[in-house]
């Protein structure tokens, strides 16, 4: 049974346009995405079989990476709340020939069951929504994660502004402070199993576990 939340929270900041989106991606990690996203897959450790949630996926680009590492017994599915984002996502995985799935929910309300996701990825997504619907999408990503599945976090951790320079220029939406990353996965329910800076500048990680069977 799906999960129905009684009202539908508002999303935070919504993107509408996946060329900029893409382009800004490409400029805030200096040309390294591909990389980028290899090193975010690694830490997320995907394995064949498993159903993977990629929570505020954007325009699908590691949701289709994704896809051919659970192989053909597995799942993939990208959660985003702008419809725009969402017909990028499903062209590039057309044009990819991968099957994943696209669905359009804000982080805070996931239209999916208690202990649906083997793994659940969430990339540059934190910092678009106001703090208090940062702990309401943690606590969603937990109900979500089936016992022993595990969480990807991955953020700009300290502020563009202080450095300046062209990313400043481009991404003003915020910063999420690793503190308070690790602050909001603890406070879900879910253990923590790494933590640390990404090569990209500004970023940081938190893998964690939900409770239960082994990870």
């Amino acid at each position: 049974m799906s999960h129905s939340p009684p009202h539908l929270p508002l999303p935070g900041i919504l993107l509408h346009s996946p060329r900029a989106y893409d382009l800004q991606v490409w400029l805030a990690t200096r040309g390294r995405e591909r990389s980028l996203r290899e090193t975010i897959l690694n830490l997320a450790r995907p394995r064949p079989g498993e159903a993977v949630l990629d929570v505020g996926c954007g325009t699908g680009t590691l949701a289709i990476a994704t896809r051919p590492r659970v192989g053909p017994d597995g799942e993939v599915v990208g959660a985003d709340p702008s419809a725009e984002m969402l017909a990028g996502a499903r062209r590039k995985a057309r044009r990819s020939g991968v099957e994943v799935s696209f669905v359009q929910a804000p982080a805070q309300a996931l239209p999916f069951p208690e202990r649906r996701f083997d793994l659940v990825m969430s990339t540059l997504m934190l910092h678009h929504l106001p703090r208090p619907a940062r702990g309401e999408a943690l606590r969603e990503i937990r109900r979500v994660l089936k016992p022993g599945g595990r969480l990807l976090v991955v953020d700009f951790a300290s502020s563009s502004k202080q450095q300046g320079g062209l990313l400043h220029r481009l991404h003003h939406h915020g910063r999420v402070k690793p503190a308070e990353i690790l602050e909001l996965v603890t406070g879900a329910g879910l253990e923590r199993l790494d933590a640390g800076a990404l090569s990209v500048r500004d970023l940081y990680y938190v893998l964690a576990v939900a409770p239960g069977a082994e990870a």
